[in-house]
């Protein structure tokens, strides 16, 4: 297959044959499996998938790309839907599938928080992303933001290999990373209202340079007394930054607040 990449939904194909697979592998991917694929664009890691002998349901937002793509992949465990995957109905996927990706990075944050909060979400999710947002989603108390607090609530995370930019056509501005979520065992996600508890993380982040103190109060419109007199409470200091904090000290802010 051979197609011009489109900038508007960051297009940059992979062909390389030890990339590909390593992707696959990382993702523990094996026949009997239902794997969800999010932007197929030529096919190559598609290809890959359907020879593991998994079902492989690959959503394409491009229509002449799913076009070309129905007619040059023909197996029957290949499943084409023409969608854009924020819209898509993860619902009628088989349960405990696995998502593996080479996605655009404009597309990161939004597909992540889709899959983690679906009420089908994926057994585990092997992206191709930026390496950036890669360690951002890994990140450890120090480094957290919203993005690595929404995955590791319910995800283990690792990083795999790192993917450089002369690797893609048309080469990205930056390096890219595999990322690996595994989902965590139910006993070991907290039973939260998660409504709530992401009122109040994001109230956190919503200014990563003020101390929590002022991000908090600001974003919860309370008091800085009573913000910094809850905060003492619960042993965290009024005076840290938001990405200082651990899952397990949100869990504590949410409960408090």
């Amino acid at each position: 297959m051979k197609a011009t990449p489109k900038k508007s939904l960051g297009q940059h194909w992979l062909f390389d044959e030890k990339i590909l697979d390593s992707i696959v592998k990382t993702a523990e991917v094996k026949a009997g499996d239902n794997v969800l694929e999010v932007g197929p664009g030529l096919g190559t890691l598609s290809e890959k998938l359907v020879r593991t002998g998994a079902e492989v349901y690959a959503v394409e937002k491009d229509e002449s790309l799913a076009r070309d793509l129905k007619d040059h992949i023909k197996q029957s465990n290949f499943n084409l839907f023409i969608a854009d995957i924020l819209q898509f109905d993860l619902s009628a996927l088989p349960p405990g599938y696995k998502v593996v990706a080479n996605i655009p990075y404009y597309l990161t944050s939004n597909l992540i928080r889709n899959l983690t909060e679906s009420p089908n979400p994926p057994a585990s999710i092997t992206l191709l992303v930026q390496k950036e947002v890669a360690q951002r989603i890994c990140a450890e108390p120090g480094q957290m933001s919203l993005l690595s607090v929404s995955a590791q609530l319910y995800y283990s995370c690792n990083l795999s290999i790192e993917v450089g930019k002369d690797k893609f056509t048309p080469p990205p501005k930056v390096d890219s990373q595999v990322v690996h979520l595994v989902r965590k065992n139910s006993d070991n996600i907290p039973k939260i209202d998660k409504k709530h508890f992401f009122k109040v993380v994001k109230a956190g982040f919503s200014s990563r340079r003020k101390t929590l103190l002022n991000s908090l109060s600001g974003g919860l419109d309370m008091d800085k007394r009573a913000v910094e007199e809850s905060l003492s409470a619960i042993g965290i200091s009024p005076g840290q930054r938001p990405q200082e904090l651990s899952l397990s000290d949100w869990f504590r802010l949410s409960e408090k607040f």
